[in-house]
């Protein structure tokens, strides 16, 4: 009888542990205990858009400041805002999109230049990141760079070793979907 015990045992703690990533995963329980923290850099990422600088800033706005698309509302939900700064909650799918990740950010806009965001609930403890658009050639010059911080030492540097080759894969394809939309707007291609 005692082996049912430890069966039990074993049971809640398997269910507990499956519980506590998946809480991680989709950002539903965030971990942010502070001792330990960790950092490592995001991107850079650059990508040259034949559109001008105003119209690039206008389409990474729109769906925080304007009217967002039918597709963008799926992904991007504005839970307060001002006249410079909203937050917002991200909805992004993973494990193949039988999960779906819910970060809520705080997104900053210096117009023309830049855009900055910063992680207020999300699968790690920190992260920020920044939009810098620069007049280049015959268009525009986009650079994402950002930091990722984790807690707990290594754990907290294996968890963010998963956690951001997603985010950056993630922000790739926003660059490509702000390119196409700029582009598709100036009508500069």
């Amino acid at each position: 009888m005692a082996w049912i015990g430890a069966l039990g045992l074993v049971t809640v703690a398997g269910a507990g542990a499956a519980g506590g990533y998946l809480g991680l995963v989709t950002g539903a329980v965030p971990l942010d205990v502070g001792v330990g923290r960790r950092t490592r850099p995001l991107g850079p990422q650059t990508v040259d858009i034949a559109a001008p600088r105003e119209v690039v800033f206008d389409v990474i706005a729109q769906p925080y400041l304007g009217r967002a698309t039918r597709a963008m509302r799926e992904k991007v939900t504005v839970l307060e805002q001002g006249s410079d700064m909203v937050l917002a909650a991200h909805r992004t799918p993973v494990a193949g999109g039988r999960l779906t990740a819910t970060t809520v950010e705080t997104v900053r806009f210096t117009r023309p230049e830049r855009v900055d965001f910063r992680l207020v609930r999300g699968p790690v403890p920190a992260v920020t990141e920044s939009f810098t658009l620069t007049e280049h050639e015959s268009g525009t010059r986009l650079v994402y760079e950002g930091e990722l911080a984790t807690d707990l030492w290594r754990a907290g540097q294996w968890w963010g070793g998963l956690v951001a080759p997603r985010w950056e894969a993630t922000v790739a394809a926003s660059l490509a979907a702000v390119r196409q939309e700029a582009e598709r707007r100036s009508g500069l291609r």
